[in-house]
């Protein structure tokens, strides 16, 4: 077993999922732009303080996964978006490495924010959003909830990422909570949904295997891809339903592109073991509308 320093460093850069994270600061600057639509003041210091704290707690919530899945993903056939990050069982590493990563990132955040608080740069609200965020996060991969594998997993990552997180956004730009925010990424949440089942399906066997019931391992291909067009159906229904009111004409048109890239995932479902169709689209549709807020927002020059 190979324990060098630079193995380490390696395998924890890899858990971190730099992808992963790069989604994760899309989703956040999109809830900032709704804030701005809605009159709230563009404060650069701010939004950076905002990420700076929220980076090390959702790295925190990758390391507490790899540490729950080291068993699951050592048994799974990797993609480039589901079945962890591999850094685990290529190293042959301890799973405490990522234990100790989650507590170490984590207590960087929440001093992150504890600081930030104190000197007026994050709002209370945004704090109380970050560790709502930390807890649902843990509570996914980790004991007593363990949310994942338990069939409930999906339907938490989807409000954490869809809701939440977004929500976050809000709150460090605006300093408060917005109910009208919450509607407009409605149906972001449902695309979360459908993200997360498609996700989840290369990695049926080898979860089944350790006793990790995701709805890929308790529904059959049939019904998963049915349940797939159902809240592919939801996600552009709540769209329609939602523009004019909530959500404003440009953001609505924007998110419209995702269409090929769901109709796409939609024919592949269950069918191939690559997620890739629906990952596109969840990127493509967190740009597409972070770009719309800020054009909303009058920001032109970030459009």
């Amino acid at each position: 077993m190979d324990r060098a320093p630079s193995t380490i460093a390696w395998a924890v850069l890899v858990m971190s999922r730099p992808i992963h994270l790069l989604l994760v600061a899309v989703v956040y600057v999109l809830g900032a732009g709704i804030a701005f639509a809605h009159g709230a003041v563009f404060d650069r210091l701010s939004l950076a303080a905002g990420l700076a704290a929220l980076v090390p707690v959702a790295v925190s919530i990758h390391y507490a996964n790899e540490y729950a899945d080291h068993e699951t993903d050592a048994l799974t056939t990797r993609t480039r978006f589901s079945g962890g990050s591999g850094a685990l069982p290529e190293t042959e590493l301890s799973p405490s490495v990522a234990l100790y990563a989650a507590c170490a990132s984590l207590a960087v955040g929440a001093v992150a924010a504890g600081y930030f608080y104190v000197r007026g740069w994050l709002p209370l609200h945004a704090v109380a959003i970050l560790a709502l965020g930390a807890l649902l996060g843990w509570s996914y991969s980790l004991p007593p909830l363990a949310l994942a594998w338990r069939g409930l997993g999906e339907l938490e990552h989807a409000l954490l990422g869809g809701i939440l997180l977004p929500q976050y956004g809000v709150a460090v730009a605006s300093g408060t909570y917005s109910r009208a925010a919450a509607l407009a990424t409605a149906p972001l949440c449902l695309l979360v949904f459908v993200n997360l089942l498609a996700l989840m399906w290369p990695d049926r066997e080898a979860d089944a295997e350790v006793g990790k019931h995701t709805l890929a391992t308790r529904l059959s291909a049939t019904w998963l891809r049915r349940l797939y067009l159902v809240f592919v159906l939801a996600t552009f229904g709540s769209l329609a339903a939602l523009t004019g009111s909530v959500l404003p004409r440009p953001v609505a048109l924007a998110s419209y592109a995702i269409v090929p890239l769901l109709a796409w995932g939609a024919s592949t479902y269950t069918k191939t073991e690559s997620p890739l169709p629906t990952v596109l689209a969840m990127g493509v549709l967190a740009v597409a509308q972070s770009a719309a807020w800020f054009h909303v927002a009058g920001f032109y020059l970030i459009y």
